[in-house]
């Protein structure tokens, strides 16, 4: 944004930090875990988090969370980099907590000889149980009073793969009475036999987020680990092991993270719908995802520019999904080229047009800084142009065709209606005009003014295309909150499929993760789909401007 902006809570702090000497340098880190694609969510993380080091100077990291073997994979962990380099981002460090698995292991060998950890063999439900609740008191575990040697014996069992996955674990030791559940020794090992997606068979004990987070956050010397707000009460438990490890003091800080309308942000239900086949993969163009976003052509511009409107704030809110449409509208309208496509056609005869064809000279973008240079377009004698252009009994103040009627046809000639044809069910099938050929557009001495343009495309040189034309995936502002299944609201409507438009053969042409103003209609990219014999584009979104005029 051009405009001036307030510095957010997180800039204030970062500035009294460095200003005051505290931290020479800022370095921050974005952490995903590897077990899906990033969504839109993450992308105001990585906005904030990259664009935080960029304007203060310093440094981020990239940091794999990957702690969990069951539900990581390689495939995640190269898409997520490569979402983030989309974005226009570039990290120092590539890291990976398991890059601290031996260090990790002898923090918690550290705790257990201080007598800040224990080995508890109770079940799950056991554990659970004696918990308490937000106004009880927890139980003491009858295997908290463990000797320190004991303690140490069983966790280097645990980790040599003598016991099977759920039979003992690791806790802290800190109080089954603290005010903080979260600080009820909590559980900072388990056991899982299972290969992890680097490290092999080598592990089979790993830890726990809250363990390993703040610890791989100090390893690393981050001065500020931004974290989304529900890890406001994991601050404590942060802090805690940090503290007590006697290591750098990283700082853990809280905002709210980003809740969009008609969506969901849920990795696990975002992999509930690849996996139950509602959606074709992780990159579906209705998806939330960075990879579904890029296939449907939103631009990267267009994201950091919703990453910054939208802000950073300390209370959670829903933010609407008209401003990010309102955004990749703004960037396409500056760099799309304008092209014509025909999506419901009916075919138009130019009846007094007596030559095969001619070529004619289109703008290819006039709100672009250069216009966006030229480019030729084929006419003829048949054209295609849309249904809903033809009114055979016109509506009052219709100023596109009707018998009678005239309109000027784009980048082209003003042409008259002078009769049409209609199949045995009442269809119009062809419409027949006469053309004047002084009226050539950028040309014009016919002195004819018309109310009306239309586009149309060259019947003997237009391409075919599947048009695929998105809309919302779900028919609710907040699928989260409604009662029952999220799944019960989806759009079963999010996707119209056009089988064989027509289109300039300009477009034959087209790069992928390039926007095209389809005139009328709205902003498509070339899809993944297409081949040489086919085309396929994708609606990124329409034309109507509908968040900017309801902000007037």
């Amino acid at each position: 944004m051009s405009e001036e902006r307030s510095l957010n809570f997180i800039e204030e702090i970062i500035e009294n930090d460095l200003n005051s000497g505290k931290y020479k340098t800022l370095i921050t880190r974005f952490p995903p875990e590897p077990n899906g694609y990033l969504h839109i969510g993450h992308a105001k993380a990585i906005c904030l988090n990259f664009g935080l080091t960029k304007k203060y100077g310093g440094y981020t990291n990239l940091r794999f969370d990957d702690t969990n073997p069951v539900t990581e994979k390689t495939e995640y962990v190269d898409s997520q980099q490569a979402d983030i380099k989309w974005l226009g981002f570039e990290w120092k460090n590539e890291l990976y907590t398991s890059d601290y698995f031996e260090t990790l292991y002898q923090f918690a060998v550290k705790l257990i000889q201080d007598g800040l950890a224990y080995v508890d063999h109770s079940t799950a439900e056991e554990i659970a149980q004696a918990k308490g609740t937000p106004t009880e008191p927890g139980k003491d575990s009858i295997y908290r009073s463990r000797s320190i040697e004991e303690n140490l014996d069983l966790f280097t069992r645990m980790k040599n793969g003598e016991f099977p996955d759920g039979a003992c674990i690791l806790r802290a030791k800190i109080d089954m009475a603290h005010t903080n559940m979260l600080m009820r020794d909590p559980i900072i090992y388990r056991i899982k036999h299972a290969d992890h997606h680097r490290t092999g068979s080598t592990w089979c004990i790993y830890p726990m987020y809250d363990f390993a987070h703040g610890q791989s956050d100090s390893i690393e010397s981050i001065t500020h680990s931004l974290c989304t707000l529900e890890y406001v009460s994991h601050r404590e438990l942060y802090d805690w092991f940090i503290e007590k490890l006697e290591i750098f003091p990283s700082h853990q800080y809280e905002f709210a993270r980003l809740n969009l309308t008609y969506t969901v942000m849920s990795k696990r239900k975002l992999l509930q719908l690849v996996n139950e086949g509602h959606v074709s993969g992780w990159n579906d163009p209705r998806m939330p995802t960075i990879s579904g976003l890029r296939r449907r052509g939103y631009t990267a511009a267009s994201i950091r520019e919703f990453c910054e409107r939208i802000g950073i704030a300390k209370r959670e809110n829903l933010i609407e999904l008209s401003l990010l449409e309102f955004c990749v509208r703004e960037d396409l309208n500056k760099t799309a080229n304008r092209v014509m496509a025909v999506m419901d056609p009916i075919k138009m005869i130019i009846t007094n047009y007596n030559q095969d064809s001619e070529i004619l000279i289109g703008e290819n973008n006039p709100e672009a800084e250069d216009k966006g240079g030229q480019r030729e377009i084929p006419f003829s004698k048949e054209l295609w142009i849309e249904r809903e252009d033809f009114m055979e009994e016109p509506a009052k103040k219709w100023f596109r065709l009707a018998p009678g009627a005239m309109v000027r046809l784009k980048f082209a000639y003003i042409v008259k209606c002078e009769d049409f044809k209609k199949d045995e069910n009442g269809n119009i099938t062809e419409i027949y005009c006469t053309y004047f050929p002084d009226s050539k557009s950028g040309e014009d001495t016919s002195g004819i003014n018309v109310k009306g343009t239309i586009h149309w495309v060259s019947a003997m040189h237009a391409k075919t295309a599947e048009i695929r034309n998105y809309d919302r995936l779900f028919t609710v502002e907040s699928p989260d909150s409604e009662e029952g299944d999220f799944k019960d609201y989806l759009n079963p409507d999010s996707v119209e499929v056009i089988e064989n438009a027509y289109i300039e053969p300009y477009l034959a042409e087209a790069n992928a993760e390039t926007g095209y103003q389809f005139i009328r209609k709205g902003y498509y990219t070339l899809d993944s789909d297409s081949t040489a014999e086919k085309l396929v584009f994708n609606r990124t979104v329409s034309l109507k401007d509908a968040w900017a005029k309801g902000k007037k």
